[in-house]
């Protein structure tokens, strides 16, 4: 289900001219119930407008006296031709001014990790632009020494499924120009379910214990363990022929 224009604005009218649940608007507004509850106590949104939704064509007053009545009704957006591909997104994505700072942290995080990515792909996840992409693949950027990999998922920058359509996208033109991939990277190129849903690869060992102890003798059973000799028996060495016949001259 789709989300009004004006989600918070929205929200609060219903707050102010209505009896509905706070679970209600959050669920029709795609906000989060607590935010809902800090619009009613003046915390959130404060100085925002209402937005009436009956006005706008987005509900009806049908709707809102069956919701208000039922508690576990939920309210529908309502239907309008006008608005169909308005979702859309035309152009560069637009980056709030309190992430971008974090924007070349993100850039790093898909160059190191999904480096099948292209410049235009990366520009259109987290909207900048392909010489700043150039500059931090080959190092070159101002600040590269400061940055550090975030995940721009984590950041707000794009969603989850974005990302994965787009690693999606590499994997399919990745193929299809027939170039070979590692294990590692055909994870890489994975969704995040497809992902976790993998057995783990099996791993060499790095050392085999046992066998610094003793060895395989020829009838292919363990060898008796070798006797450690200390430091003084090498004082204490028998004594030879000549030494004896030195004392009897």
């Amino acid at each position: 289900m789709g989300i009004p224009i004006m989600a918070k604005a929205t929200a609060v009218w219903l707050v102010d001219n209505t009896t509905i649940t706070f679970k209600q608007i959050a669920d029709f507004t795609g906000m989060h119930e607590l935010e809902v509850q800090g619009i009613a106590d003046g915390d959130v949104a404060a100085g925002v407008k209402g937005f009436d939704p009956i006005a706008n064509n987005q509900l009806t007053q049908a709707d809102i006296d069956a919701a208000e009545k039922d508690p576990l009704a939920k309210l529908k957006l309502k239907f309008n031709p006008a608005a169909v591909g308005e979702e859309k997104r035309r152009g560069p994505r637009y980056t709030p001014l309190s992430k971008r700072q974090d924007r070349p942290n993100s850039i790093l995080w898909l160059v190191k990790f999904h480096p099948e990515l292209s410049d235009a792909q990366i520009s259109k996840l987290v909207g900048t632009t392909k010489p700043t992409i150039q500059s931090i693949r080959e190092r070159t950027h101002w600040n590269i020494g400061n940055m550090q990999p975030i995940d721009p998922v984590a950041l707000g920058l794009c969603k989850q499924t974005e990302l994965d359509a787009a690693v999606q996208k590499a994997a399919q033109k990745r193929a299809a120009e027939g170039s070979a991939m590692s294990d590692d990277e055909r994870r890489k190129l994975l969704s995040t379910e497809q992902s976790l849903g993998m057995e783990a690869e099996p791993r060499m060992p790095t050392a085999i214990e046992g066998l610094e102890t003793f060895s395989l003798s020829d009838d292919d059973e363990p060898a008796k363990e070798e006797t450690i000799v200390d430091a003084e028996s090498f004082f204490n060495l028998p004594k030879s022929s000549e030494d004896d016949e030195d004392k009897d001259s």
